[in-house]
């Protein structure tokens, strides 16, 4: 983040901000203007619980990034984590486009696949993450600049294999745990092919 000279006046958008650990860094640590973004309503009372334990200012909003009521050009950063393989790729990549400044920076942490996989792995990654897309390193710079995005860069991400930060709640279902439990499983099984590159680019 230390690359994208965040400042106190800058507008960040965190796609998919979940119980809002991102956002919650980025606002303490930057001081800059945060809105935080997830289609989960559960994960947006959580955000805004531990944004009200840290009395963190980080506006919260529950809806898709497929389509936003958020003004054109509101934002100078975008980030997207383990996001855009469960959306319609074009449609949200575009309400991007639209929603960054001239000049604004995305970035997106996402699944990668390092060649074409069998139809049998395919439709078993697919069918338990919901994955609508499966994509490779080329097809991912290509549909950015598709959207119109350049300066496009790659980083290498290790896969994630633990379970993310979260904290037990009786609002969620028990059958949420098990499902961590079968992901984790799935990275452990896949694991030379389940794999994760940050990509940069700018509006």
């Amino acid at each position: 983040m230390q690359a994208e000279n965040i400042e106190q006046n800058t507008h960040i958008l965190d796609v998919g901000c979940g119980t809002g650990q991102t956002a919650a860094y980025l606002a303490s640590s930057y001081q800059a203007n945060v809105t935080g973004l997830d289609i989960q309503p559960i994960m947006i009372e959580k955000a805004r619980q531990r944004m009200h334990k840290e009395r963190l200012p980080v506006k919260l909003l529950q809806g898709s990034i497929e389509q936003t009521s958020l003004a054109n050009e509101t934002f100078d950063l975008i980030l997207a984590e383990s996001v855009l393989a469960f959306v319609n790729l074009q449609q949200a990549l575009q309400e991007i486009y639209r929603l960054l400044k001239k000049g604004g920076r995305f970035i997106a942490i996402e699944f990668t696949i390092p060649q074409t996989l069998r139809t049998e792995l395919a439709d078993d990654l697919q069918q338990f993450y919901g994955f609508q897309s499966l994509l490779r390193k080329k097809d991912w710079v290509r549909l950015l600049q598709q959207a119109g995005f350049y300066d496009i860069h790659i980083q290498k991400n290790k896969s994630i294999s633990s379970k993310p930060e979260f904290q037990v709640s009786k609002d969620i279902e028990s059958e949420f745990y098990k499902i961590m439990d079968q992901h984790i499983a799935m990275n452990e099984k896949y694991e030379d092919i389940l794999d994760y590159r940050i990509y940069t680019c700018t509006k």
